[in-house]
């Protein structure tokens, strides 16, 4: 298994005590307060769009909306609990406070389900007119999803950064993450279904409150591990530099560059030892000068005089590691786009189809997307022990994460166009045969696809950046995927908003709509957006020189091979 480990901060290194810190003793803990955190937190938003419609009289499309927003805040929320784990809580302290706002949520969400004031009353028999929710009705509802959003959102990445980093070795913390995503989805089909299944068939008051047991149970099980947890203490917030480095570098604009290495500040530890970045790298050139030495930045006691005009060579060059991320990061964010789109319209769609299988069973619209957690479960695996020997038989190299994630890229657009295809059938016969609906087994193929492709994508991404960004930074690198997904159900809000106001494809009625026309839109935006993203690929340099050397593939290799 593992080495020796680092010393816990906050445990004397000494005695079995620090030595049992850490390793694969953790699992569990991690894992089941994911399992719990999971099965809570898909288990309410799932079904959120048929709750707001039948409960609260939301229009569909004003409901999938408010689903896109929640959802938003579920992917926005983890890169602030990474930034306030990374510079001030540490891991564990943000887990522990947003399992607990997530569970004083879900409280509130329980009671909208279990008290009648705290709903509109319900339509009347044979009329279209309903009552619309009063303020006191929104404000709870809303306080609710707000407050999940916070919580779930504050949790999920951060476990997964804290779970890596009880581990030494690279290769355990891919595994690691392999593990974790496999127990994420699998957790999630259990809270798309069975959870779902409940709310619709016995009562949403018992569904919602399996997910508030389920967030306490995590929370419980997050607790009991700490003992055995390796605790990173954070050391103020790595942002404050590389805002530094930004500043300083426009203040020495004018600054000759130097070649030698002892003009330049390099920042020492308690021990005197440099710093790992020794030597400033060639690329973004223009942002050494702020590692350059000019009179009055050093004291004679070599500490610095004016922090706001120089920074080591450190912060330089994580500030250059962010640059050098960025276009990768935002060329993966027309990828979830559709993603969005198609998880709140795909709920709209069930609903106008024919859920039936067989004579006794109806799937509920809310556990639709199940089967791309489903297939997001199986194929991370199949990934990991058949995929990658396989890529690696062919072309004699593992495949890269820039090549995995590049496959991704295409299954996507894959499965817009069935998308497309599949709602041209269905508004064909709602037209032009209107005694017989779609079976809902026609959106299978779609959301395969969809659940191959995030397999893909999703965690090549988290593994990338976990080893790209600063060590500093690592827990706001993982949660950078999922800040990825948060802006783009954002977006994909806004898009939707567009399009209703400058097109009629998006009625409440979507019979009377064209949805297909919408897939067609994000097909287009799949195909511009998958050359950015090799061209971006192409051109990124590896941090360091070890990763470029067991990467060597280039993207290129993806298309010629």
């Amino acid at each position: 298994m593992e080495g020796s480990l680092s010393t816990d901060p906050e445990v004397p290194n000494s005695g079995s005590a620090a030595k049992q810190r850490g390793k694969w003793i953790t699992f569990p803990f991690v894992t089941g307060t994911m399992v719990g955190l999971t099965l809570a937190g898909v288990g309410y938003l799932s079904n959120i769009i048929v709750y707001l419609i039948e409960e609260f009289h939301f229009e569909s499309i004003n409901a999938a909306q408010v689903s896109n927003v929640v959802t938003g805040g579920n992917n926005v929320f983890p890169i602030v609990g990474a930034i306030l784990a990374d510079s001030f809580l540490g891991n564990f302290s943000v887990v522990a406070i947003s399992s607990c706002v997530s569970f004083l949520g879900l409280v509130l969400l329980v009671l909208t389900a279990l008290l009648h004031s705290l709903r509109p009353a319900p339509c009347e028999t044979g009329s279209s007119l309903c009552q619309a929710p009063s303020g006191i009705q929104y404000a709870v509802l809303y306080g609710s999803l707000l407050l999940t959003s916070v919580g779930f959102g504050g949790s999920r990445y951060t476990l997964a950064t804290m779970g890596a980093n009880q581990f030494n070795k690279p290769e355990h913390q891919n595994t690691f993450f392999n593990w974790f995503f496999f127990t994420l989805y699998s957790s999630s089909v259990i809270g798309a279904t069975a959870i779902v299944i409940i709310e619709e068939d016995v009562s949403w008051a018992l569904g919602f409150g399996i997910c508030l047991a389920a967030n306490f149970i995590g929370l419980v099980i997050f607790l009991l591990g700490n003992p055995y947890y390796r605790h990173d203490k954070p050391e103020g917030s790595p942002f404050t530099g590389l805002a530094r480095v930004a500043v300083a570098t426009i203040k020495k604009r004018n600054v000759l560059l130097s070649s030698r290495s002892e003009d330049y500040y390099h920042e020492k530890d308690a021990k005197g030892k440099e710093a790992a970045a020794s030597v400033l790298t060639k690329s973004f050139r223009f942002f050494n000068r702020a590692a350059m030495k000019t009179e009055g930045d050093i004291k004679p006691d070599g500490s610095i005089a004016k922090p706001w005009r120089i920074c080591s060579v450190q912060q330089v060059e994580d500030f250059k590691s962010l640059v050098r991320i960025f276009p990768i990061w935002s060329s993966n964010i027309l990828v979830a786009i559709p993603i969005a789109v198609q998880a709140s319209l795909t709920v709209l769609q069930a609903l106008a189809m024919d859920r039936h299988l067989g004579k006794h069973f109806k799937i509920p619209a809310g556990s639709i997307s199940v089967l791309v957690l489903i297939t997001n479960s199986i194929s991370v695996p199949l990934i990991d022990r058949i995929f990658s020997p396989f890529w690696r038989m062919i072309t004699r190299k593992f495949p890269t994460p820039f090549q995995i994630v590049g496959v991704g890229h295409v299954l996507n657009v894959l499965s817009m166009v069935v998308s497309a295809l599949v709602e041209s059938r269905r508004l064909s016969l709602a037209h032009y045969h209107q005694d017989s609906q779609m079976l809902v087994l026609w959106l299978f193929p779609q959301l395969v696809l969809v659940g191959i492709g995030e397999a893909f994508h999703f965690p090549g991404q988290v593994a990338l950046y976990y080893k790209e960004f600063p060590v500093s930074l690592r827990s706001t690198g993982t949660a950078t995927i999922t800040f990825i997904v948060g802006i783009s159900f954002y977006l994909s809000t806004a898009l939707i908003a567009l399009v209703r106001s400058v097109t009629d494809w998006l009625p409440d009625n979507i019979d009377n709509g064209r949805i297909d026309n919408v897939y067609w839109v994000m097909v287009g935006l799949g195909i511009l957006n998958f050359a950015y993203y090799i061209a971006c690929a192409k051109l990124y340099n590896y941090q360091n020189a070890e990763n470029a050397a067991k990467e060597s593939s280039s993207v290129s290799d993806m298309i010629s091979e």
